[in-house]
């Protein structure tokens, strides 16, 4: 074989090498990077359902696929883009970016805790009365979309910051893993949580089989409490997320104050432990985070409701 051409095979196989390491060391970042945005991702999921209540299970689906397709113009049409830009051009903001979205998250939560608590709620709620329902289709699925956005601004800047990918490209395509997979996941359960009660009362209807006639009742029975439980972990997934972003977000810009008495009481009870030291510490440090997340989002809920006048819409 001609000498040229044994030159050229290796390169070509360094070259493949390269792309199959690089590959590699995308999936991998994506799958670190992803794991950081759970918090956000179960917030998602819990707000999503909220969107379809009072509606005709017939569009249920539909308004879901719709709510879903503008997620991911949100990601990969809008915030990619300037997440890479940003990466590139002012690589400095993107802590602050993430602050703000982790003081939105701090404030959603914190109202609904205070509404839970008996605070007045603001804005329109899931109650009210649907008067056109195909206008109100269309609110519903530009409120969802419009909260994703906030949301998935989140999760891309979380991701972004969690890279640890050399070029523009490699960092472009690992958001973008990440985004379609968030995406088909939280879309994809929410889904399968809104037609869960529909699925119930078609085996009662329809079965004669008494086990999976009980089935039927047992999912039918789980529906609201599940959403219940839903509702409430989102709640605390925003409070934790949002002030844990908040803590080491302030320590990045050099105020400690925050990150040291989180880190300081996962420490303590860490040492105090012993075998469960993991989980007591991580469990201590995501507690005290979510009572930051909470002080701070109660304040500027005050302020948004009480000094400034903002309503807000659910």
């Amino acid at each position: 074989m001609p000498s040229g051409l044994v030159a050229l095979l290796d390169d070509v196989s360094v070259i493949a090498r390269a792309a199959a390491a690089s590959v590699d060391d995308i999936a991998v970042s994506a799958s670190k990077a992803g794991s950081k945005t759970a918090g956000v991702v179960i917030d998602d999921a819990a707000v999503t359902p909220s969107y379809v209540t009072g509606l005709s299970p017939s569009r249920e689906l539909p308004i879901i696929w719709a709510i879903t397709k503008g997620s991911l113009f949100n990601k990969l049409v809008i915030l990619l883009p300037g997440a890479i830009l940003l990466s590139v051009f002012a690589n400095w903001l993107i802590i602050w970016i993430l602050m703000l979205g982790g003081a939105f998250l701090c404030y959603e939560g914190a109202e609904k805790v205070m509404e839970k608590l008996g605070g007045a709620k603001h804005g329109k709620t899931v109650a009210d009365e649907i008067a056109d329902p195909v206008a109100f289709e269309k609110q519903r699925v530009a409120g969802a979309v419009r909260t994703d956005l906030i949301l998935s601004a989140e999760i891309m800047a979380i991701t972004l910051s969690e890279l640890d990918l050399p070029t523009w490209w490699e960092q472009s395509i690992a958001l973008a893993l990440v985004a379609v997979i968030v995406t088909v996941a939280v879309y994809g359960a929410v889904a399968l949580i809104v037609k869960m009660d529909d699925v119930g009362l078609r085996m009662l209807r329809e079965s004669e089989v008494t086990n999976i006639r009980r089935l039927g009742v047992f999912l039918l029975r789980a529906m609201p409490r599940l959403l219940v439980a839903l509702s409430f972990v989102g709640t605390i997934a925003m409070l934790w997320v949002g002030g844990g972003i908040i803590v080491h977000g302030t320590h990045e810009v050099g105020f400690h104050l925050l990150y040291d008495v989180a880190h300081g009481a996962e420490h303590w009870v860490a040492s105090m432990t012993g075998a469960l030291s993991g989980v007591a510490g991580w469990a201590t440090y995501a507690a005290v985070s979510g009572i930051i997340g909470l002080v701070l989002g109660a304040i500027i809920a005050y302020v948004l409701h009480n000094i400034i006048g903002y309503e807000g819409a659910h």
